[in-house]
């Protein structure tokens, strides 16, 4: 398990098929968690996330929420998002996208590459 990320096991995706939000889930799939989700609409990425295991909902409940360890959010979810107040009702931890990056680059050594010029030719 990742530090940081201690105690958790079961990890809900509120918006699981956005564009930050997926590769998160895929890769905590990969590495044990049991993964489950929610999204507006299907898509070829849900899909995906499917045959990896992950457990996703259309629409978003409350009810989605029962018996996870954390929910994650991104800044395009919304406070009044039922799942987020179901997990607030329920003591159920809301973490952000951006803690879960931090668990997983803190787990490893990285490279980090910056600036306005090169960074695809250093990737490549």
């Amino acid at each position: 398990m990742l530090k940081g990320l201690e105690g958790i096991h079961k990890v809900h995706f509120v918006g699981i098929g956005g564009a930050g939000m997926s590769p998160l889930a895929k890769v905590l799939t990969e590495m044990g968690y049991e993964v489950s989700g929610s999204d507006r609409a299907d898509s070829e990425i849900i899909e995906r996330l499917k045959e990896l295991g992950a457990v996703v909902y259309m629409g978003q409940d409350g009810e989605h929420v029962r018996g996870v360890d954390a929910i994650v959010v991104s800044t395009a979810i919304p406070y009044d998002n039922p799942e987020v107040l179901a997990a607030g009702q329920l003591g159920i931890p809301k973490l952000h996208r951006s803690d879960i990056n931090a668990a997983l680059v803190n787990s490893r050594k990285g490279i980090a590459v910056a600036g306005a010029h090169g960074k695809t030719t250093t990737t490549s």
